[in-house]
């Protein structure tokens, strides 16, 4: 990564710290059901035809993810974006107004909790569909397989990994569709968002994958431990260990599918991201799943995480975590790809993740 990409990366890390540890109240204004009207794009916005430039040039100055396809969804294609909406997006958006939470005293509108409860299930289910599936009873170690990951080369180890995080990408974008409201933005602004977003969401749904009895991971069809992934490469060994960490106590708040599904759309609807033009949008949408967050953790997360800390407000708080991670998956690859410039990536991974060498 040249080191103004990663100047404009961390600067994105540093604007969402600073945003942390402003006044975190909610907003006095109350979002209303019309956030999930249909938006129609602006005559001004560009209409992708296949390709991610437009305009003779990129879609902004932002290049640490840039990117022209998503695997096999171009995006000019009516595979990734289109103006259906998503399931239960017509009950959502004709819901009456929403009342954000007090920080005192939780909103109790009969209103508010139909279109959270709306939302948790719109969004959970999208997440049910968009998922691995985990074996319901855990096989016993297959030491052969393990063995076989111990002892396999670096530059092999690298493209497993990769092969694995593509297929988490591709659940990701079909995922994305499937949030209400989603589809409605520009066709910019999803892009910048699923550009942004990917990395973080995939490390946030690993979560489901960990096995805190083992300190292992479901790697393909069966759990790996943590260790198989360490290397003697310090950037490598960092990422490794601190992405392990952030999905290990994400896993030991048990969540469940819905609230994991409402974090994860959160994460990705926020209007902080660089070079968005539909900011308000975005932030009417992310206010609207704060709200349904809040309120299916009050179901089953009433105790505060750590002090007076409520677990919501603990899951925000992990948002910058998130983006450093992001960061330092870049650096090792950059630093990969110059140790092993020969090596073709599958071809989403190199679109999403085109960083300099």
């Amino acid at each position: 990564m040249s080191k103004k990409q990663r100047e404009k990366v961390e600067d994105e890390v540093r604007f969402h710290k600073a945003q942390m540890r402003g006044n975190q109240q909610p907003s006095d204004s109350s979002p209303d059901s019309s956030v999930y009207d249909h938006q129609q794009p602006s005559s001004s916005d560009q209409h992708y035809t296949g390709t991610f430039s437009y305009s003779g040039g990129s879609i902004s100055p932002y290049p640490t993810h840039s990117y022209n396809t998503y695997g096999n969804y171009e995006v000019g294609s009516t595979n990734f974006v289109d103006s259906t909406t998503s399931p239960f997006e017509n009950k959502v958006m004709t819901s009456d107004t929403l009342v954000p939470d007090s920080p005192v005293t939780p909103s109790i509108s009969p209103d508010t909790v139909h279109l959270s409860d709306l939302l948790a299930k719109a969004i959970g289910d999208a997440h049910a569909r968009t998922c691995c599936v985990i074996p319901d009873e855990k096989r016993l170690p297959d030491v052969s397989r393990i063995l076989h990951y111990r002892n396999m080369p670096h530059i092999e180890m690298w493209m497993q990994c990769a092969t694995q995080l593509t297929k988490s990408i591709q659940q990701v974008i079909e995922f994305a569709k499937m949030v209400p409201g989603f589809m409605k933005l520009s066709q910019d602004d999803q892009i910048v968002l699923l550009k942004s977003a990917s990395f973080e969401l995939v490390v946030v749904r690993m979560s489901r994958l960990i096995d805190l009895s083992s300190n292992s991971v479901l790697f393909d069809d069966f759990y790996l431990p943590f260790d198989v992934f360490v290397t003697g490469n310090t950037e490598e060994m960092r990422l490794v260990s601190q992405i392990f960490e952030f999905a290990k106590n994400l896993a030991e708040l048990k969540l469940s599918d819905s609230q994991l599904a409402l974090y994860q759309a959160l994460i990705l609807l926020n209007s902080d991201r660089y070079n968005l033009r539909g900011t308000m949008e975005i932030a009417r949408l992310h206010d609207a799943l704060l709200q349904a967050l809040r309120h299916e953790l009050n179901k089953t997360h009433r105790l505060p995480a750590k002090g007076d800390i409520s677990v919501c407000d603990s899951l925000i708080a992990r948002v910058p975590g998130l983006r450093e991670l992001s960061v330092l998956h870049l650096d090792a690859l950059a630093k990969f790809r110059r140790s092993a410039p020969h090596i073709e990536f599958p071809a989403l991974h190199k679109e999403l993740f085109n960083v300099e060498p």
